[in-house]
């Protein structure tokens, strides 16, 4: 019997018809199924991607279906709002075009947002404190190791100097920045010196609190005590002394690995005793002043809040009965941000509360133990990082291609050796025996397999049955199968938390949102490694609602990763770091002003990260064209050579990459890197 053709119109509507009049329903759509696509609407992409949960107030989805951002939160008015697509083209367009001719991926840095947040977050605490008729106030401190980015320091010192605002450090160069900035903040603004100290870190610390900045040294072990009293006697500098103290209160989330009596950090109890009591032999117990502890990040709900800073208010109180000079209790950080929306207690990734609750949970608490120890009451400080810089910062970047889609079906011919199986699925077909077909269609391809490895079947047979399994799936309404997204990213440079802790981020197409999504897929990097892709998203997803690629540029964003995903990131594959543009809100006609702009790192420049000498590489790259290929082709190649170690590593559109070749090298002269003028 001659090979059973099978010739497949896949287009035609509404029936999918095989072999000769059998024929399966039209596939299901995609859900939500429920709205037409000419009744689609931005409102309901801001639903189906929950944007208000997890974006209010900084962004939502405005009436054109792209992206917005909201700088000043609520009190953002209408005219206020800054369109994302926009800033991507200012900053994406060529600057022939009036853009700034950046190449993705992009950070957006919104300072306004920023400034927003820490006013958020002492407006909170302010209004605990006067609803409670708490005796002292709230003096928070900004932790650089969130994000060291030097305008992000800056703008927080800038931003909350009326209100004290400082910074904690937790290691030298930290120190060093906290020390500089705070040159330009408030004179009392607290600098926290936490983590493993050395004699040069502690040295430095005094030296701080001789340049008249408020210094406290923290003890996160007991033997650095005697280090900051040596120190302190032969510098002539008298310390202010904090100490970390571990508590019994636990944190059982991912984040809370540091809490609890087996934590990383901290003193026990019977180590504060014995620094209590060398302090007083030394005559220095007036120098401790303050009592820091940290439960962990993400604080799931002010009931474990309100538990550990009881917990810790009980030994600030008994320190000042042991004759300690206590002004301030440090709460550390742990003040979550809801990155799903879902404002859940049982998540690593949401919180039960927002900024009002988590302020009057830490007030009350406070104010409850020394109310009861008649101590007076301390200093409030927090070291709330994550809450206050996730918010300003968006990354943006773009899908390249697609994959996974249906194989093309036409003219494709199955294996003789198949014929019975494909009578069997005729069968099935006809009977209206849809479960039966799947069975049939899996088992035909396993076998194909089998054959083809063989060597009995060749390719095209295989990709014929590959093809009709893929068919008859979707015409019989099974689970729609997921698309791979090709992103120009790397998730290690960018996102590394969604690779290292499987951090979940909010992340959602920054236009096309009043068109209705087709398709599911997962996010795959440029990466040479299989852990290179996102394939867990909010709520739980494996996969991200998205819209068919149409040939022009399709941009996503990720979202409240402003804290710790530039610090982390590294440089896998030799994939740099984004672009990055500074963005605040303006009065002109687009609602904002580009006040900084920063290409992300070149080839050269990750290549020398690694110790390489990219000036000694192109020398020698030169010299061979030059050696291999005539004079005039040598120049050419020397120059497209240049441009590509100055270029960032990420991929380039064709047109960019036309564009640049059609320059002739001598009018290129003032874009061309500066190894070609050796």
């Amino acid at each position: 019997m001659p090979a059973l053709a099978c010739c497949v119109d896949a287009a035609a509507p509404p029936t999918y018809a095989f072999a000769a009049d059998i024929s399966f329903p039209a596939p299901v759509p995609f859900t939500p199924p429920t709205t037409p696509d000419n009744h689609w609407s931005p409102s309901l992409s801001s639903a189906l991607y929950n944007v208000e949960g997890w974006g209010g107030p900084y962004f939502a989805v405005n009436t054109a279906g792209n992206i917005s951002v909201r700088p000043h939160g609520s009190d953002t008015l209408s005219h206020q709002e800054i369109d994302l697509l926009k800033i991507v083209k200012k900053a994406s367009d060529p600057k022939s075009l009036g853009g700034l001719g950046l190449q993705l991926p992009l950070i957006v840095r919104f300072p306004d947002v920023l400034k927003n947040r820490l006013e958020s977050l002492q407006s909170a605490f302010d209004y605990a404190i006067q609803s409670e008729g708490y005796g002292s106030h709230y003096q928070g401190v900004y932790p650089v190791k969130c994000n060291q980015d030097r305008f992000v320091v800056e703008d927080i010192v800038k931003f909350g100097s009326s209100f004290r605002f400082g910074l904690e450090a937790g290691s030298k160069p930290e120190l060093l920045l906290a020390m500089s900035c705070l040159c330009k903040g408030n004179a009392e603004a607290l600098l926290v010196c936490n983590g493993f100290k050395d004699a040069e870190y502690i040295s430095l610390a005094l030296v701080a609190n001789k340049l008249a900045l408020n210094t406290v040294i923290v003890l996160e072990q007991e033997e650095e005590l005697d280090l900051i009293l040596d120190l302190s006697k032969k510098l002539c500098i008298k310390p202010v002394i904090g100490l970390r103290a571990k508590l019994r209160t636990k944190h059982a989330g991912h984040f809370g690995g540091t809490s609890g009596e087996k934590g990383k950090f901290g003193l026990t109890t019977a180590q504060i005793l014995r620094v209590v009591k060398k302090l007083d032999l030394a005559g220095m117990l007036d120098c401790l002043q303050l009592l820091h502890f940290h439960i962990g990040s993400q604080i799931p709900s002010t009931a474990l809040l309100a538990d550990g800073v009881g917990e810790a208010a009980q030994i600030y109180c008994e320190l000042v009965r042991l004759g300690a000079n206590m002004r301030v209790i440090d709460i550390g950080g742990g003040l979550g941000i809801d990155y799903d929306g879902s404002k859940s207690c049982d998540s690593d990734i949401s919180v039960g509360y927002g900024l009002q609750e988590y302020a009057a949970a830490v007030v009350h608490a406070v104010q409850c133990v020394c109310d009861r120890r008649s101590v007076k009451h301390p200093v409030i400080c927090s070291e709330s990082g994550r809450a206050i810089v996730s918010h300003h910062s968006v990354l943006i970047f773009e899908a390249v291609g697609m994959g996974g889609g249906s194989p093309a079906l036409s003219t494709h011919y199955l294996a003789e050796e198949l014929s019975e199986d494909y009578r069997n699925l005729s069968d099935a077909a006809i009977r209206g025996d849809y479960e039966t077909c799947l069975v049939y269609t899996e088992e035909m391809k396993q076998r194909c397999v089998e054959q083809f490895k063989q060597g009995t079947v060749c390719m095209e047979q295989l990709a014929a049955v590959d093809g009709l399994y893929e068919l008859v799936r979707k015409a019989v309404g099974a689970v729609e199968p997921v698309r791979t997204y090709h992103v120009n990213l790397s998730v290690f440079t960018s996102i590394p938390d969604a690779w290292g802790i499987e951090q979940v981020f909010p992340i959602i197409p920054i236009h096309r949102l009043e068109e209705k999504p087709s398709v599911r897929g997962i996010l795959s990097d440029l990466t040479c490694d299989s852990d290179g892709k996102i394939d867990k998203f909010i709520n739980g997803e494996s996969s991200l609602p998205l819209h068919e690629m149409e040939g022009g540029s399709y941009y996503l964003g990720m979202f409240l990763g402003g804290a710790y995903e530039e610090a982390l990131g590294g440089v896998h594959n030799l994939f740099g770091g984004p672009s990055v543009v500074r963005v605040s809100q303006s009065d002109g006609p687009h609602s904002f002003a580009v006040t900084r702009a920063v290409p992300g790192p070149s080839c050269g420049d990750v290549l020398r990260v690694m110790q390489h000498q990219p000036e000694l590489m192109f020398e020698s790259l030169k010299h061979r064209a030059f050696e291999y290929v005539t004079p005039d082709s040598a120049a050419v190649l020397a120059s497209a050579l240049a441009r590509t170690f100055d270029r960032m590593p990420y991929l380039v559109p064709l047109s960019s990459f036309e564009a640049d070749a059609a320059v002739p090298a001598a009018q290129d002269e003032a874009e061309q890197w500066s190894y070609c003028c050796a």
